[in-house]
């Protein structure tokens, strides 16, 4: 119990959580999204299904060091019952494991850096080679405002199936009072929560995320699909037993697409919705944004205070 303990302190460094009295550990998520229609004269709709899971693994060394590992995994299915030509993928079938794996180190006046490798196997799980991996990692710089506000500062890298992608990132954490907080890194993910007792919270949810899978049937092999979405959504979350909670989401998605490129079709960089040097030509068609549902289960635990 003591080690449960030293280790959920460091989890709170690593992440900068000291605004925060607790971390998810494991999260398993299934989502729906409502049946939409195609740009296009396609007569069916497209039915998107998902699932997500995460892992966190931590093995401390000091107080002040912390080696720490993540692994998530997303599943991506959009189905329509259309019947299209061969060398398009259909139905979408993606699959996607991400680790992050890296050095967490605290200094002194609550200042700390985190640098983390983060290979990732990006896929349809048809064909796996070379291209079905891409190598990134990310740097992040932390400074604590006060007791209430941490924030971080750096910039994820990948390469992605497009080319060199870019993100600046803002961690944030803060406490605006007894019962409201902002989290999250921007711009995948951000929270504004309503914490109205240590079993019950809930708010707004943002989570947004580009990510590209290597395709390996016969018909489209070393194709690949550009996959991304903005998730606006609230949220609530009940603690049910134990550390287990249950959290419901419902929004709406922006920005969607399933964009099938050929293997090709590069651009020079890119960062959040700008690409540089973008000729490609789209192979698919999208289909039109909507609402989605969402349920998880998460294991979390709950930070002692290092006062």
């Amino acid at each position: 119990m003591k080690w449960f303990t030293f280790t959920a302190i460091l989890l709170a460094a690593i992440f900068g959580l000291s605004a925060q009295s607790s971390l998810d550990i494991f999260t398993l998520e299934g989502r729906y999204g409502i049946p939409r229609a195609y740009d296009s004269l396609l007569d069916n709709k497209a039915n998107e299904t998902g699932i997500m899971s995460g892992l966190t693994a931590p093995v401390p060394f000091s107080e002040k060091t912390i080696l720490y590992n993540n692994i998530t995994y997303f599943h991506w299915n959009v189905t329509n019952g259309e019947t299209l030509p061969a060398e398009l993928a259909n139905p979408i079938n993606l699959h996607g494991f991400i680790l992050r794996t890296g050095l967490y180190q605290k200094f002194s006046r609550g200042r700390g850096i985190q640098v983390f490798f983060s290979p990732r196997l990006m896929s349809d799980l048809q064909y796996i080679g070379n291209n079905s991996f891409q190598l990134g990692g990310l740097v992040m710089y932390e400074k604590e405002y006060s007791d209430d506000l941490k924030l971080s500062y750096g910039l994820l890298y990948n390469q992605e199936q497009f080319g060199p992608y870019l993100v600046p990132l803002l961690n944030i954490n803060w406490n605006i009072s007894s019962y409201w907080s902002i989290s999250g890194l921007m711009p995948i993910y951000a929270k504004i929560k309503y914490q109205k007792n240590e079993n019950f919270s809930a708010g707004f949810s943002h989570f947004g995320l580009l990510t590209t899978y290597h395709l390996g049937k016969n018909e489209y092999r070393d194709d690949y699909i550009e996959r991304m979405s903005i998730d606006l959504s609230l949220f609530a979350r009940q603690k049910i037993v134990n550390n287990f909670y249950i959290e419901g989401r419902i929004g709406h998605t922006f920005s969607r697409r399933y964009t099938q490129y050929d293997g090709n079709d590069k651009v020079d960089f890119a960062i959040p919705l700008v690409f540089f040097g973008d000729n490609r030509v789209a192979k698919n068609v999208e289909f039109k944004n909507g609402i989605i549902a969402s349920l998880r289960i998460v294991y979390n635990i709950p930070i002692p205070s290092s006062n």
